[in-house]
């Protein structure tokens, strides 16, 4: 009897083909993700050989984007991103507009409609969450400043594209697509609609959602069952999706963006992220290949010139757009050539978009071909552009005068005032890093009334500390011209509370170098940079999974072991 086994052949093709281009590319030191996308065009109908099943792979490809903008949203903290909202908010918004004039101009010049060309430049103008990500990690920068605002710049982005692909359906019929609504309604009364009806759905998540999931959650944790908790996870980042689109005609994407948006003020948030990731991870690879699968190879060699001008947009115009946004915000230039080495590349948005107007009618084959080849060359290349980001401030700085310029340029945040007190200028505690830990540190020293001064890389921080009457600096302490405006040569104690542990030996070896007698104080989460702190005697090093153990072992102690008398009887079996 026969069988029809076209998902079972489409999903073994699929995966198999992903595990072994993945394994290449990661050899390659290349993202798996280009991997994936190349094994969908190797399955694909454009190339000879085994041709999945393209309804099927399409299918599959929607669970994949509910799963990954649920991960999206179930990591989405406005707390990071409000830190960074001076720059993030406005640099994000700025250079995506750029970015989709460029692209729409190309597009002009190629005389497609103007839908296709908004739909063509809102593609390239968003960068890959899970590249960039995958970047910062694999750099040991995710926690650091750069990282903080790359994340938050593409947070921002992430949200707009959320917003565009809720107001294109009703926006097609008017930009040469296919109408969404009834021809006789008039357009703003579809938007009208439409935004109530998304506005309903958000209020539904925010009011009824946040408090049925978490408690729903909590329910089936106290069951004790492994399985039922990440059905429960992966049933409600599904169904949320699903009814949202059905109840309220708003997109896969946005349903499961605020199911993990929801999902997130739950205690158990972390513990859903880490059930629910091998599944997320394994129809994120589905996506990425039924992504390839639409890709035709013939436009690298019919159309080369338009590959190279969609790349081009890609890497060097938002680059370009990107790094000027940051020095105008009064960033060094390793924060701008770190940002724009962030956005040099497209991924999952772009695809969602391509497809999105694809099936609206908006964007030609050709589009989506061009839009899928600028990511993946855009992906492949995208490590070497990071890796290029410190020789080229170097070289950048040695032979330009502006440059040197703009990284010694006076900013008022950058050093203290003049009226600062003298209690600040000598003897004083320099704390490194105002989050949560510095913090901390921060309330114990003011309980004391011990006097210190903050250096934070987080310009607008600095500006908040100093509006509330703390003594801050604004630069990266790795810097030796920082030290100094914190005056660490006559500083008694110099604290690192940040987490970026690729900088801490260099703030301390600089501190020492200007201050031969300070104490040196550091905190790390790794344990090998640990042991090698304390061998190299840089200072008295705290690491974070030691000092929690000791902290709880000695409430236990304190609890339930009395303290050993002075005089126990030990003495009389010696």
């Amino acid at each position: 009897m026969e069988h029809n086994i076209s998902l079972i052949t489409t999903l073994a093709a699929g995966f198999g083909l992903a595990l072994i281009l993945g394994f290449v590319a990661e050899s390659l030191k290349l993202p798996a993700l280009v991997g994936y996308l190349m094994a969908g065009i190797c399955i694909g109908p454009a190339t000879p050989g085994f041709v999945a099943d393209v309804g099927i792979a399409s299918q599959l490809s929607e669970i994949g984007v509910m799963l990954l903008m649920f991960g999206v949203g179930l990591h989405f903290s406005l707390d990071d991103l409000l830190a960074v909202r001076r720059i993030a908010l406005p640099g994000a918004v700025v250079q995506m507009a750029v970015a989709t004039v460029l692209g729409m101009g190309m597009a002009w010049w190629w005389d497609w409609s103007l839908g296709a060309g908004l739909v063509f430049g809102l593609s390239l103008s968003v960068a890959s969450t899970v590249v960039l990500l995958k970047a910062l990690e694999a750099r040991g920068v995710l926690e650091s400043m750069n990282g903080r605002i790359a994340v938050g710049w593409l947070v921002v982005e992430d949200l707009a594209m959320v917003l565009v692909l809720v107001l294109l359906p009703p926006l097609a019929g008017v930009l040469g697509g296919h109408a969404s609504g009834a021809a006789d309604v008039p357009l703003w009364r579809t938007i009208g609609q439409t935004l109530l009806q998304v506005a309903a759905f958000i209020a539904l998540m925010l009011l009824a959602g946040r408090r049925i999931l978490p408690w729903l959650l909590w329910q089936v944790a106290r069951t004790g069952s492994r399985e039922l908790f990440t059905l429960s996870v992966v049933a409600a980042a599904v169904s949320i999706a699903f009814g949202a689109a059905e109840l309220f005609g708003v997109s896969f994407a946005l349903g499961a963006f605020f199911a993990g948006m929801v999902m997130r003020e739950s205690e158990f948030s972390h513990r859903a992220a880490e059930e629910s990731l091998p599944l997320r991870d394994a129809f994120a690879v589905l996506f990425f290949v039924s992504v390839g699968m639409l890709f035709d190879p013939k436009v690298l060699v019919e159309e080369p010139v338009h590959v190279l001008g969609v790349v081009a947009i890609i890497i060097v115009g938002k680059s370009i757009a990107a790094a000027l946004l940051v020095l105008a915000f009064r960033y060094p230039l390793n924060t701008a050539f770190t940002v724009a080495a962030s956005l040099a590349q497209i991924g999952e948005f772009s695809f969602i978009l391509a497809g999105l107007g694809m099936h609206l009618g908006l964007l030609p084959a050709e589009g989506q071909s061009l839009i899928l080849a600028g990511a993946l060359i855009s992906i492949a290349v995208n490590p070497f552009v990071f890796a290029a980001v410190s020789p080229l401030r170097r070289w950048v700085l040695k032979r330009s005068e502006l440059a040197r310029k703009l990284e010694q340029r006076q900013d008022p945040l950058a050093e203290l005032p003049m009226s600062t007190e003298r209690k600040y200028l000598e003897g004083q505690v320099v704390l490194v890093g105002f989050g949560r830990v510095g913090r901390r540190i921060a309330q114990a020293l003011d309980a004391r009334s011990i006097p210190y001064v903050i250096v934070e890389q987080n310009r607008e921080r600095v500006e908040d500390l100093r509006k509330q009457g703390a003594i801050a600096v604004s630069g990266d302490a790795a810097e030796p011209a920082v030290l100094i405006q914190a005056h660490i040569a006559h500083a008694a104690m110099l604290v690192v509370a940040t987490p970026d542990t690729l900088n801490v030996r260099q703030m301390a070896e600089t501190a020492k170098t200007l201050n031969p007698g300070i104490e040196v104080v550091l905190r790390t989460h790794n344990e090998e940079e640990a042991v090698l702190l304390v061998k190299e005697k840089i200072g008295q090093v705290f690491f974070g999974e030691e000092e929690l153990a000791k902290g709880m072992t000695g409430y236990v102690l304190q609890r339930f072991a009395p303290p050993i008398p002075a005089h126990s009887g030990r003495s009389g079996h010696s």
